[in-house]
């Protein structure tokens, strides 16, 4: 991925528009929800840096195959769909948003509107529609980052319910994470426990008055195989990842992980995530805790902040990633559960270096500085 070189109006203070190097105009635009506030954030930050505020492509418009118009020469930001109930219903068909299941429609659908998007003649994407479509499928994800030696979980895929029990009993796992191979925050996801005819699954996915799963903004337990068995049901033709449960450390009483998020390759970003149930996602009721609690390990930070860097790695021509890293009950392991391509909206967060820049500020002065080659 090529962005323009120099600094111009980094610091947020060089006219109207921002020029690189070359005296070039930078111009940004995003493929988002309009109005959403991950697309009114990057707007903030760029109009900050002295930019012209950023054209927004709006995602409807581009599933639903209508005609595109972006700058030429903008650099283009590939921003989340969610939060949408027209473009939820053009990725997954009608229906409440707020339905678990549909992941492989939602796919199919997604990455044909991300090729759309790179196909646009004279742009240039800050993330790189392939690495993103990857990013999606927690299946080939883990592959990835297995393969390039980040540290992981192990897993396997499944299919159907039964595929899930014969891998558990294969492996000889008793307590796994059950992930939608396309589901995105928490969505679906079960954390399983099971010793013989002994089960205990823990999940935000609960049953509609008419049937069908919804997510909830409060995880349940299910406590019997046959309750498993309907949950799982729903959800496995659309693909699963199996996850061993990582045991995370833990502190004041609650288990956390972490989200950090990488600019051009590097760690920039982190926030502590706590919860008291598996799930630490903080529209589950988790807290943002206390990152000293991990940076005064200083050996552990920077094997957190290595891993992470490791992981953005594997995804060379994307601005940024959100890496959700784990951290072992011996508070020396490190593995990483997932890699975002949208991780990156963390209101309220200041960078890493202490330069006072949010996660959409810190893209920007990245882009203007060529820092994200």
């Amino acid at each position: 991925m090529t962005v323009p070189a120099g600094g111009a109006g980094a610091a947020g203070g060089a006219g109207p528009m921002a020029a690189d190097g070359a005296g070039a105009v930078v111009r940004l635009a995003v493929v988002g929800v309009p109005g959403d506030r991950r697309v009114t954030m990057f707007r903030d930050a760029a109009v900050a840096a002295g930019l012209a505020e950023p054209s927004v492509l709006p995602w409807r418009d581009v599933l639903a195959g209508r005609e595109l118009r972006v700058p030429e020469g903008a650099l283009l930001r590939v921003d989340s769909p969610g939060e949408d109930a027209e473009t939820d219903a053009l990725l997954r068909g009608p229906g409440d948003p707020a339905r678990v299941g549909g992941g492989a429609r939602w796919y199919a659908a997604f990455t044909a509107g991300l090729a759309r998007v790179a196909a646009l003649p004279g742009v240039r994407l800050l993330g790189d529609a392939g690495e993103i479509a990857v990013m999606f499928d927690k299946r080939r994800c883990h592959a990835l980052l297995r393969d390039a030696g980040v540290p992981v979980p192990p897993g396997f895929a499944a299919s159907s319910y039964g595929e899930l029990r014969e891998g558990m009993a294969r492996e000889g796992w008793t307590r796994v994470f059950v992930k939608p191979a396309h589901g995105s925050s928490a969505s679906g996801v079960i954390a399983l426990q099971a010793r013989g005819d002994q089960v205990m699954a823990v999940t935000s996915a609960a049953w509609g008055p008419e049937g069908g799963l919804f997510n909830s903004l409060r995880v349940r337990t299910y406590t019997s195989w046959e309750e498993v068995r309907r949950v799982v049901d729903v959800l496995a033709g659309d693909g699963l990842h199996v996850e061993r449960w990582f045991p995370k450390a833990s502190y004041g009483g609650s288990t956390f992980d972490l989200r950090v998020v990488t600019v051009a390759g590097r760690p920039t970003h982190a926030v502590v995530r706590t919860s008291r149930v598996p799930m630490t996602n903080l529209h589950l009721g988790g807290r943002r805790g206390d990152l000293g609690v991990v940076r005064s390990r200083a050996e552990l930070w920077e094997r957190v902040l290595e891993v992470c860097a490791r992981a953005a790695a594997c995804f060379p021509a994307s601005l940024a990633t959100g890496v959700d890293v784990m951290v072992g009950a011996d508070w020396r392991s490190v593995a990483v559960a997932e890699v975002n391509a949208f991780g990156d909206l963390l209101p309220g967060l200041g960078d890493l270096s202490g330069h006072g820049r949010d996660t959409y500020a810190e893209q920007v002065h990245a882009v203007l500085a060529g820092a994200a080659a």
